[in-house]
C-alpha cells in the first residue's frame, strides 16, 4: 500500500502521471490522461475525479506560466490584457462547470470525458498534418475582440471545470484560430489554466470532492514529468508525440463513449 492505495495501482498511476507531465510541456494536452486514469482506475466519483485532477493541474499551470513569463511571451503588448480577459471569464466558467458536475452521473461523465478525449486526439492528428491558420484576427483591445475572447474564456472554463481537464487542451488551437500567435497562445493558456484549476478546485473543495491521497500520488510525478518535458521537447520530434498521443486519445475516447463504467 502507498498512502492507502494498492501498490500496483499506485505504480500505474505514477507512470501515467509522468507521461502526462511530459505531454503537458511538449505538445500541450497531456493532463487529460491523468483525468482518464483517475476515472477508469479508481473508485472516485465523477466530482472527485474532476476535483482531484484540477488540484494537480495548478502546479503544472504555475510552472508553465512562469517559464513563458521568463521567456518574454507574456510581456508582449497583448499578453497581459489577453491573459486577464481569458482568466477572468474562465473563473466564472470553471465554477459553473464544477457545480454542473454535481448533476452528472458517473456514466454520463465518462461519455463526456470520452468525447473530450476523442476530439483532442483528432485535433492532435490534424495539427500534425496541417498547421493551424487564423480564421479571423481579433484585437483584445477592441470591444469585439474582448467579447469574443471573454466568451471563449467562459466556455473553456465550463468545459474544463465540468470534466476535470486543463484549459490548454482547447485554448491553444482556439486562440490561434482567433489570430493569436502560437507562442503567445500557449503562454496565455498556461496562465488561464492556473485560474481555471484554482477556482474549480475551490468549488470542488466546498463539495468535499477532492482526494488528497490521489492528488499527491499523481501530482508529484505530473510536475516531475512536466519538468522533464522541457528536455524531451528539444530531443524528440514533437510530431511523433502528437501522432502517438492522438491515436491513444481517440482509442480511449471511443472506449469511454461506448463502454463508460457505471
Amino acid at each position: 500500500m502507498v498512502i492507502g492505495v494498492p501498490l500496483e495501482l499506485a505504480l500505474v498511476l505514477v507512470a501515467i502521471a509522468l507521461v502526462s507531465g511530459v505531454g503537458c510541456t511538449t505538445i500541450g494536452p497531456g493532463g487529460i490522461f491523468v483525468t482518464v486514469a483517475l476515472y477508469l482506475l479508481t473508485p472516485l466519483s465523477s466530482a472527485e475525479v474532476a476535483g482531484t485532477a484540477h488540484v494537480t493541474f495548478i502546479a503544472v499551470g504555475v510552472l508553465g506560466a512562469a517559464a513563458y513569463a521568463r521567456s518574454g511571451e507574456l510581456a508582449s503588448t497583448d499578453g497581459p490584457l489577453l491573459a486577464g480577459i481569458l482568466s477572468g471569464t474562465s473563473i466564472l466558467g470553471a465554477v459553473a462547470g464544477a457545480r454542473m458536475n454535481t448533476y452528472v452521473s458517473r456514466r454520463l461523465f465518462g461519455i463526456v470525458l470520452g468525447v473530450v478525449a476523442g476530439v483532442t486526439g483528432v485535433a492532435l492528428l490534424y495539427r500534425r498534418r496541417t498547421e493551424l491558420d487564423s480564421v479571423v484576427a481579433l484585437d483584445p483591445g477592441e470591444w469585439r475582440g474582448r467579447v469574443a475572447f471573454g466568451t471563449l474564456g467562459f466556455s473553456l472554463g465550463v468545459t474544463a471545470g465540468l470534466v476535470g481537464v486543463g484549459g490548454p487542451v482547447f485554448a491553444v488551437p482556439a486562440l490561434v484560430l482567433f489570430g493569436v500567435p502560437m507562442l503567445l497562445a500557449v503562454a496565455v493558456a498556461q496562465v488561464q489554466a492556473v485560474f481555471i484549476s484554482g477556482f474549480a478546485t475551490a468549488e470542488y473543495l466546498t463539495q468535499d470532492a477532492v482526494s488528497g491521497r490521489y492528488a499527491l500520488l499523481v501530482g508529484v510525478p505530473l510536475v516531475v514529468g512536466a519538468l522533464g518535458g522541457w528536455v524531451v521537447a528539444h530531443r524528440v520530434d514533437p510530431d511523433r508525440l502528437k501522432a502517438a498521443l492522438g491515436v491513444v486519445l481517440i482509442g480511449v475516447g471511443l472506449y469511454l463513449v461506448v463502454f463508460p463504467p457505471g
